[in-house]
């Protein structure tokens, strides 16, 4: 990497350069296995940064009507049009426009599976039906999470989101200035040039670490493993969601995340309430209930929600039996705004409401950092600092690449060297307990790297000779 692997200077110890070896190699091995996945989290999370933008100018046709000086047809109006308009669906969500030139969208369960329909909330007119699963924006989200190669590859995700923190943490180590002359704040030589290419991976990582650090740890709340245990800790300490909201509310036993269209991180795993049926009247002569109370409908949850000052663009999803409860939730850009509402289905009074406000200390940290991460806190400034951090991961990965094909010797790996003292592996062993408690699933890859490099490939001559 730099001038101090190539000798030892004067003045330079023996252990200084063990340290950087060991080092550097980890960080080889680690780079080598999360690039590619970093690339493609990098250039997913750039679309999805813009994703409001891509729907109003690529898919404006469906997203963005004109104003009328007519009002809007009724909430249930739109989605009768839309479910006759997808032979054998039934509604499940209803997506209020985000203002005046806004399309509505209905979500529709069909044939297994969840289908939009985007309608002109003034005409009725359908502009588009398109397949969850084939919606543009559903399509990057799963790329980024890995989600089409099934439920286990998230855990891949997870483990490179600690790799990723792995390799600002060793190379901010690496890069530090040690005699050089340049590489720090400058690239010297030209393209064709490896130490260009060094300088450039060194100085975009260094500048930029910080903010790889952020977006790595602020995407984990997601992950299976690593995110789940935060939403137990979040739980068990009382800083998650108010749980003490529910106390007096029945539930269904059905979590938040498997019941809901739009459903927050702090929200997933609240109970779901379920509306209390009371009969409308009692005939005496009889002693028998008349009939029950009818469902309020779409249309009184949707004023229920517009009443209680839900910001715009809120997704109500609507019950799916006779116990079930109509929803309306929205996670906007400010947060203060964030807020999700159980509107009992025969009374059509808000249950349990919830705002960002109720939130426990952790769950607004954690929904802060998400917020960030997706660019949606502070505007199109962060939108933009995101963006540029996405784009440092590409060129610094890219130019990784480039600098280990050009010093990697022919037929060869280009391992970087082992340390030639043992004495620093005592270090490097709490360093890996370390990253191990932290981030789980990348401290036992990290166990599999170094049972391979130690015992496996140090041993066996042939694979030595590959990985020299």
């Amino acid at each position: 990497m730099t001038e101090i692997s190539a000798s030892s200077p004067a003045g330079v110890s023996t252990l200084s350069i063990d340290t950087y070896r060991a080092i550097w190699r980890w960080h080889f091995y680690a780079g080598l296995i999360a690039v590619p996945f970093m690339i493609l989290l990098a250039v997913t999370g750039s679309l999805y940064l813009f994703r409001d933008e891509i729907d109003n100018t690529a898919f404006a046709w469906r997203n963005v009507v004109t104003q009328q000086a007519t009002h809007p047809l009724s909430p249930m109006t739109l989605a009768d049009t839309a479910t006759a308009s997808v032979l054998g669906s039934t509604l499940t969500a209803y997506r209020e426009p985000s203002g005046p030139t806004g399309s509505a969208r209905i979500s529709l369960r069909a044939d297994g599976g969840t289908t939009y329909v985007f309608v002109d909330p003034y005409t009725g007119k359908v502009l588009d039906r398109v397949a969850k699963t084939n919606e543009f924006n559903e399509v990057v989200r799963k790329l980024h999470s890995l989600e089409y190669f099934g439920a286990y590859a998230n855990r891949v995700i997870e483990a490179m989101a600690g790799f990723a923190i792995i390799l600002v943490v060793s190379g901010l180590y690496l890069w530090w200035p040690r005699r050089q002359t340049g590489g720090v704040v400058s690239v010297r030589g030209t393209p064709s040039k490896r130490v260009f290419w060094r300088d450039t991976h060194a100085v975009t990582g260094a500048f930029a670490g910080v903010l790889i650090a952020f977006l790595a740890l602020s995407g984990l709340p997601w992950s299976s493993f690593w995110g789940g245990k935060l939403t137990q800790i979040a739980t068990a300490t009382g800083t998650g969601y108010p749980a003490a909201l529910w106390d007096n509310v029945p539930t269904s036993g059905e979590h938040a995340e498997h019941a809901l269209a739009s459903v927050g991180w702090t929200m997933e795993k609240s109970p779901m309430p379920v509306s209390t049926a009371v009969p409308a009247a009692m005939d005496h002569m009889h002693m028998q209930p008349t009939s029950p109370m009818q469902p309020v409908g779409l249309d009184r949850a949707v004023e229920t929600a517009r009443a209680r000052g839900l910001a715009s663009a809120f997704e109500v999803t609507v019950p799916a039996d006779d116990k079930g409860v109509y929803t309306a939730a929205v996670f906007p850009d400010d947060l203060q705004e964030a807020r999700t509402m159980h509107i009992d289905q025969f009374s059509g009074e808000p249950i349990v409401d919830i705002s960002y406000a109720d939130y426990g200390s952790l769950a607004r940290l954690t929904e802060l950092g998400i917020n960030i991460h997706m660019g949606q806190e502070f505007g199109l400034v962060n939108q933009l600092v995101m963006l540029a951090t996405c784009l440092a991961i590409i060129l610094s990965s890219v130019a990784a690449v480039v600098m280990w094909l050009k010093r990697r010797p022919e037929g060869r790996l280009g391992v970087p060297p082992y340390p030639t003292s043992r004495r620093v592996y005592g270090a490097l062993w709490g360093m890996a307990i370390v990253f191990g408690v932290l981030f789980p699933l990348s401290g036992l890859l990290i166990l599999a790297m170094i049972v391979v490099d130690l015992m496996i490939i140090r041993n066996i001559a042939p694979l030595r000779r590959v990985f020299a």
